[in-house]
């Protein structure tokens, strides 16, 4: 079976590319699993710029798979959101960008799209929301991010780029070979003061109330794989004085 993701590593720019299109690049509980598996692994490389795309043309995905069981829970694998990603991350988006795709673009550093691409987000169509698109109103045009949010309709490639979500616009199948020349204009920038700047604007940008949530889960998170809590319990259970170390 092919890889749900793949990550391919070449001067050190890492491709992240969610590999379904047979299902129109569709997010299932694999995706899931590999696509936050996919920003550890870029966090913990050389790699110093991520783009992130979907197979083929057709799709950069049309999210949620309709198969899939479960919550989706695109706070677990969108970029910066469970898993801080520090480094700068392209989006290269053809064709259709549906649901919680959006979301995953949305957390993106920048986009470049192809002239194809449809941005929608029509959960109020099928009763169900992540809450995450929320924090869309504070990167474009407020009135845009509720026209997407409450009508559920898409939105093309060229308005998109002119209310600042995309760009760059491209034809068809440069969407990838756009976002590398990119992300080749950033490799030799000095990686601390990328990381600086990202930082900085990430921290000066509101966010929403399911980014919050997940900064505070993430924070219970460490403290709750740390050895002092471990200690803690243990020195609670022997009835002795606990030691901390601050790890």
């Amino acid at each position: 079976m092919d890889e749900p993701v793949t990550y391919e590593s070449r001067e050190r720019i890492a491709q992240i590319t969610i590999n379904r299109p047979h299902r129109m690049n569709a997010i299932d509980d694999h995706v899931e699993v590999a696509l936050a598996e996919a920003w550890r692994r870029f966090n913990a490389s050389d790699d110093r710029v991520a783009i992130l795309t979907g197979a083929g043309d057709t799709a950069f995905s049309a999210g949620r798979d309709r198969d899939a069981t479960g919550t989706p829970e695109y706070r677990k694998f969108a970029p910066g959101v469970d898993i801080v990603v520090e480094k700068p991350v392209i989006a290269a988006v053809a064709g259709w960008c549906v649901g919680g795709a959006l979301t995953l673009v949305q957390m993106c550093d920048l986009c470049v799209a192809a002239e194809n691409a449809k941005f929608v987000y029509p959960e109020v169509k099928v009763g169900f929301a992540g809450g995450l698109v929320g924090s869309l109103a504070v990167r474009i045009p407020h009135k845009i991010a509720m026209e997407l949010m409450l009508l559920g309709e898409p939105i093309g490639a060229q308005r998109a780029y002119d209310v600042g979500f995309v760009n760059r616009l491209v034809p068809v199948g440069q969407q990838v070979a756009e976002a590398r020349a990119l992300a080749l204009k950033m490799v030799n920038h000095a990686p601390l003061v990328l990381r600086m700047l990202k930082h900085f604007a990430n921290e000066t940008m509101p966010k929403g109330p399911v980014e919050l949530a997940s900064q505070a889960l993430r924070e219970t998170d460490r403290l709750f794989a740390s050895e002092d809590y471990r200690e803690g319990q243990e020195s609670f259970m022997q009835k002795r004085t606990p030691h901390f170390t601050g790890k």
